[in-house]
């Protein structure tokens, strides 16, 4: 080994180095920002958290004495301080509605959203990609414009439709798939005492238990409202799949790989596609959060417990500690899923190494 090679490798860590601190920093004050939106969303709403708690018929000294136990007493920038210190220690307070701490809520309640999100996203992949290829190949043509009329369908309707119609057609009157919740009733009474929650979710946690009956019957409940995000994730994903490969099949190396004979199966699925999927990896990742937080309808209708629910049921009863503990969360999971896009990028693509 040369002295250049032995002196290009400390340059190498130490840049190395110096990306990840400031990749950290980065999410670090984001992180801050996102808590200094929700402490001021917290101040500003016509909400008084002490009457919440203690309710209507709270003597002037009770009120007082929860005034100056929750700190409310002291200067704003304290009180954040006091926040921003509560929530990197893991405590995002205490639900009004059932005496719990948010965090313990979420924790019950996130996998399952991260659960219908993945397989929603995984759908919208699958199909969304081969679809928008497909239909860059053959501008103009049947197969084109059928992709785009089923992406304009996608953005046009209403989910909580899609989702009632969905439920009275697979459901109702074919029994093809199960009905609302994560498992039917009997199997969801037996879930609690002869399935461990290793992870929360469901599809797992049945399997590593050796229930492929009760998996079976998780498969039914999620495959309707999976199938329907994920059709509005294909929705999109194809869409910006078909434009980035049209303006990739146009250009200059494209042509020469043509001329000299290359099989047009690789020139698109090798060359085209693989400069492509390094935008494609942040309209994916994009994608995949909005599901993550985005999902409230279709939990709702499907009466999926999971967290679009639960900060939606928090928010109906004025339950403000629950609701900005979720929002602090989807935010987190927003700045988490764009860091790892990030990185899968400069995977994807040395020149951004």
């Amino acid at each position: 080994m040369t002295d250049s090679t032995l002196d290009a490798e400390p340059s190498r860590l130490n840049r190395l180095a110096r990306q990840i601190a400031a990749m950290l920093f980065s999410l670090f004050i984001t992180f801050i920002g996102l808590l200094a939106v929700t402490f001021i969303i917290a101040r500003v709403v016509p909400i008084d958290p002490v009457t919440s708690i203690l309710g209507e018929r709270a003597t002037s000294a009770q009120i007082e004495a929860a005034r100056l136990k929750l700190g409310l007493d002291k200067p704003l920038i304290e009180q954040f301080g006091i926040y921003v210190n509560d929530a990197l220690h893991g405590d995002l307070g205490t639900s009004i509605r059932t005496k719990q701490p948010v965090v313990q809520e979420i924790k019950r309640y996130f996998p399952a959203t991260l659960e219908l999100a993945t397989l929603a996203t995984i759908i919208g992949v699958l199909i969304g990609i081969p679809a928008g290829v497909l239909a860059a190949t053959k501008p103009g043509s049947i197969m084109d414009q059928l992709v785009r009329l089923i992406g304009l369908m996608g953005y046009s309707m209403p989910v909580f439709w899609l989702g009632l119609m969905g439920l009275l057609l697979f459901y109702g009157k074919l029994g093809w798939v199960g009905g609302p919740g994560r498992l039917d009733a009997n199997y969801d009474m037996m879930a609690q005492f002869q399935v461990t929650a290793w992870t929360g979710m469901i599809l797992i946690d049945t399997a590593l238990a050796g229930r492929w009956d009760m998996f079976a019957n998780a498969i039914s409940h999620i495959i309707l409202p999976a199938s329907l995000l994920g059709y509005l994730s294909m929705a999109y994903i194809s869409r910006m799949t078909r434009s980035f490969m049209m303006n990739e099949l146009g250009q200059e190396y494209i042509t020469t790989a043509r001329v000299k004979g290359m099989p047009e199966g690789r020139v698109i699925w090798v060359h085209a596609l693989k400069n492509v999927m390094v935008p494609l990896i942040t309209v994916i990742a994009l994608s995949y959060a909005f599901l993550l937080e985005g999902a409230v309808l279709t939990e709702t209708i499907f009466a999926w417990p999971g967290l679009g629910r639960y900060i939606t049921d928090a928010l109906l009863v004025a339950d403000m500690p629950a609701v900005l503990g979720g929002t602090v969360v989807v935010g987190a999971v927003y700045i988490f899923i764009n860091m790892f896009s990030d990185l899968l990028y400069r995977l994807a693509d040395p020149r951004a190494r």
